[in-house]
């Protein structure tokens, strides 16, 4: 199945540039472009692609700003940040707003395009040299936290498979209303703010 996509950026040079690149693969198809914050939040409410390429420094509103709206709009497409940037705020932010990956803009073609697939079939991906920025932050962060009881870790470990809270219920045979407790617990000591950047962390937490 063809993976539909948006390009966000406010270069049209970029735009121009990975339009003609996802058109040398079959498996993509380009169907919108912006070139701010509020012009993508229109394109993407209205077009629906499977996969947004979101950049962060942008007139108007900027790409976490707008990863952010689009997560509180509750919308499918999935956030696919690639920028220049990879200080630790930026890539904290953008996992915050509801990012599904993050990826330099020096990132080789075919890598690009694997992650896009990845990111399409539900991964989440951060570049390796970005993630290392990112966990050290979070582990600076953590150090005083609480510890998760053995339910919040055995909640934690099927969210990180990307288990539903009903299919988490099922498999550990309790409510739903007791894993949306759990996730809301185990998010707080973890001092992430939703399951995605729970699930990059579950290993830390787990120790698998």
């Amino acid at each position: 199945m063809t993976i539909t996509l948006a390009i966000v950026d406010d270069q049209p040079l970029m735009r121009f540039g990975l339009r003609s690149l996802f058109e040398t693969d079959d498996d993509f198809e380009v169907i919108g472009e912006a070139g701010s914050g509020l012009e993508a939040l229109e394109l993407i409410q209205r077009l629906k692609p499977d996969v947004v390429l979101m950049d962060i420094q942008m007139p108007e509103l900027d790409g976490v700003k707008t990863t952010a709206r689009l997560h509180e709009l509750g919308l499918d497409s999935r956030v696919l940040i690639l920028t220049t940037f990879d200080t630790e705020n930026y890539v904290l932010d953008g996992i915050r707003a509801g990012a599904k990956g993050y990826l330099l803009k020096d990132v080789r073609p075919q890598e690009l395009f694997d992650v896009v697939r990845r990111v399409a079939a539900g991964e989440v991906f951060i570049q390796p040299s970005v993630a290392s920025k990112y966990l050290h932050l979070l582990t600076t962060r953590q150090q005083e936290l609480e510890h998760l009881s053995p339910r919040e870790l055995d909640t934690l470990r099927l969210l990180a498979k990307g288990l539903s809270n009903k299919q988490i219920a099922r498999d550990l045979e309790i409510s739903e209303s007791t894993v949306k407790n759990h996730v809301k617990s185990l998010l707080s000591k973890m001092q992430v703010r939703n399951r995605t950047e729970a699930a990059l962390n579950a290993g830390k937490w787990t120790g698998e």
